[in-house]
């Protein structure tokens, strides 16, 4: 009877990230298969969906609609506030998809000389020319169980290349550093 708490404990370890694994795959799933609701055929809108994507995005690709396109966004790109906006979500989203992937390398950042202290991050830019400043790497900090961060200009020498996967480092910071992390020693970019 004294380890019914415990018991209990244990069972919401089990059952609450289940729980809220599903109920957010289903809430996704809802709100997309709602976009293109197709009554009593539950799916057919998420199916369709997909395919009007990847339909816009074989037409993207098409020498046809490339100049159109390159217009659209160049017009978009100068647009106050709409500028800023789409610039941001363009990049933010060719940081985790496509050719420019730039949360791919993992860096363990030295924060203090006199303590050894560190943080983990992602070196996203290996040379700020642009702002005069080609001895300082750009590193995004990842904030644990958020969808922010912070960026920081952090010397060449201050920085551990990491020799673990992008997911890997990248779930062990938005936990909070309680995932295990697979992986090993210090690497070079």
């Amino acid at each position: 009877m004294r380890n019914l708490p415990n018991y209990f404990l244990s069972g919401v370890l089990v059952v609450a990230p289940l729980a809220l694994t599903v109920y957010i795959l289903i809430a996704a799933f809802t709100w997309l298969d709602h976009l293109f609701y197709v009554e009593g055929v539950p799916g057919l809108g998420l199916l369709l969906l997909a395919v009007l994507i990847t339909g816009i995005g074989f037409l993207a690709t098409s020498f046809l609609v490339r100049p159109w396109l390159t217009v659209t966004q160049r017009m978009l790109h100068r647009m106050p506030l709409v500028g800023i906006i789409y610039s941001s979500i363009k990049d933010l989203f060719a940081a985790f998809v496509g050719d420019n992937q730039k949360f791919n390398r993992p860096v363990l950042v030295r924060i203090n000389a006199e303590l050894p202290a560190y943080r983990m991050g992602f070196a996203t830019q290996e040379n700020i020319v642009a702002l005069d400043q080609p001895h300082l790497v750009a590193v995004y900090y990842p904030h644990s169980y958020n969808f922010s961060g912070e960026l920081q200009l952090v010397p060449r020498e201050s920085i551990t290349y990491l020799n673990v996967s992008s997911s890997e480092a990248m779930k062990f910071i938005v936990s909070g550093g309680v995932s295990t992390i697979r992986g090993g020693a210090a690497g070079t970019p």
